[in-house]
């Protein structure tokens, strides 16, 4: 239901002033796989080059090979050989450098990693691009971006959605159960997301689609209400999984920016993960790190129904605010690739004493709107901490091998990650952003 709803607003006029269009095929039930012949003749593809890894192609690269080999088409493939692959320039070089001159379309059997990789071969090769997803556990299937990591630095880089999306339901409920699970925390993070766009649409002005934020939540809803027969494989929870997940990566390309489907939760994860590159921490999967990051938020989000903004201290803070040091701690925390987050502050200015002054004022004005906000999105954290259990996800970093103690440091990193105006934005602004920082410990 909620790919139909979301297909209908493709190219329809939108009450938001803008129309929303998304040009890939996104095909999702028991079987589809099986058109996969269909979609390279289409294409007129003669000779596609299959990408995938150790653990992708024992979950699907036989199927593939045998559809394409009964329908006589000819095919070159490259596989990883390693069980973790970090979406890094390695791993694109390697996929590029395996890319036979003769191949003219790119099939990838997988999931996070390797979709982004092939999005990056499509994006510079110009050629037509289907993923066949082997496991329901993020939502960048249908995103026009590649989340990388570049020089050290967690970024998101223009690439291009897959010209067809292939969700084999039957596929993609043997996938282990763990990936499953972080497919739900994955969507669980849209909790978070959606609240944090409205309130940088009042405080920043930026631009908000109430269309897109309710197909957001119809797709979490039909989630949460099938999270309990997930685990044992039920094709309908699956399926709403996958769909969901699709419906995130839908909406953002809809609405142009991440909004809809990342915040605050998304980059705990990101910092992790840019640790994980720079030291060699823990990193887990990418889903579930969200969903950790998303209980962290929601316990934030709860102590802060509890404040009455000051505008004296919060200008006071703002005034005293000594962004080298803040520099020299980030550097402490990420190494080298805190270089490019320190420069992207250069150019955006957000600890600016005059931009921190207008937003202020907006906030002090708007403070019961933003309470409201907050009451209407945000589940509990009992809600979300029960099903996350349920689930079998982790609720505490120390079960995922991250240093509890790094929380503080790693929440406050969280408004640099990108130029977009999340929880710790909202705090630093008021002034109380350590103190609800050290609360994490």
């Amino acid at each position: 239901m909620i790919m139909e709803q979301l297909m209908k607003m493709n190219g329809a006029p939108c009450a938001c002033g803008r129309n929303h269009e998304f040009r890939s095929e996104i095909l999702s039930g028991q079987g589809v796989i099986r058109s996969l012949p269909e979609i390279v003749r289409n294409f007129g593809a003669k000779k596609p080059y299959l990408l995938s890894d150790i653990n992708t192609d024992r979950a699907a690269g036989e199927q593939v090979r045998r559809l394409l080999a009964d329908a006589e088409i000819a095919y070159s493939q490259f596989t990883f050989s390693e069980s973790w692959l970090e979406p890094d320039e390695r791993t694109v070089g390697a996929a590029l450098m395996h890319l036979p001159k003769d191949c003219d379309m790119i099939i990838a059997i997988g999931s996070g990693v390797l979709n982004d990789t092939a999005k990056m071969l499509s994006v510079h090769t110009k050629l037509p691009y289907v993923i066949v997803a082997t496991a329901p556990s993020m939502d960048g299937y249908a995103s026009m971006t590649s989340s990388m990591t570049m020089g050290g630095l967690k970024i998101s880089l223009p690439s291009r959605c897959a010209d067809v999306i292939l969700g084999d339901v039957d596929l993609l409920a043997s996938a282990p159960r763990k990936m499953l699970a972080a497919g739900v925390g994955d969507m669980l993070a849209k909790y978070v997301s959606i609240c944090e766009w409205r309130i940088a649409a009042l405080v920043c002005g930026e631009y908000y689609c109430e269309e897109i934020a309710k197909l957001i939540r119809m797709a979490l809803r039909e989630i949460v209400d099938s999270a309990d027969r997930l685990l044992v494989g039920d094709p309908h929870a699956v399926s709403a999984v996958f769909d969901g997940l699709s419906a995130g990566s839908v909406a953002m390309n809809y609405a142009g920016l991440s909004r809809p489907a990342s915040g605050t939760e998304h980059y705990f994860s990101h910092v992790w993960d840019m640790r994980g590159a720079e030291f060699g921490d823990t990193v887990e999967l990418h889903g579930i790190q969200c969903a950790i990051g998303t209980l962290l938020a929601l316990r934030l989000y709860d102590k802060l129904k509890t404040v009455t903004p000051d505008r004296e201290r919060a200008i006071a803070y703002a005034e005293s605010f000594d962004v080298d040091a803040w520099n020299e701690r980030l550097r402490a925390l990420l190494g080298t690739s805190a270089e490019s987050m320190i420069a992207l502050e250069k150019k955006e200015g957000k600890y600016d004493v005059v931009k921190h002054h207008e937003r202020l004022e907006i906030i002090l004005a708007h403070w019961d709107e933003i309470q409201q906000i907050i009451s209407e999105e945000l589940p509990s954290v009992e809600f979300v901490e029960s099903l996350m259990k349920k689930l079998g996800l982790p609720t505490d970093v120390r079960e995922i091998g991250i240093d509890p103690d790094l929380l503080p440091e790693v929440f406050l990193a969280t408004k640099d990650i990108r130029d977009k105006y999340v929880l710790s934005r909202l705090l630093w602004d008021l002034g109380i952003v350590d103190d609800f920082a050290q609360s994490l410990k």
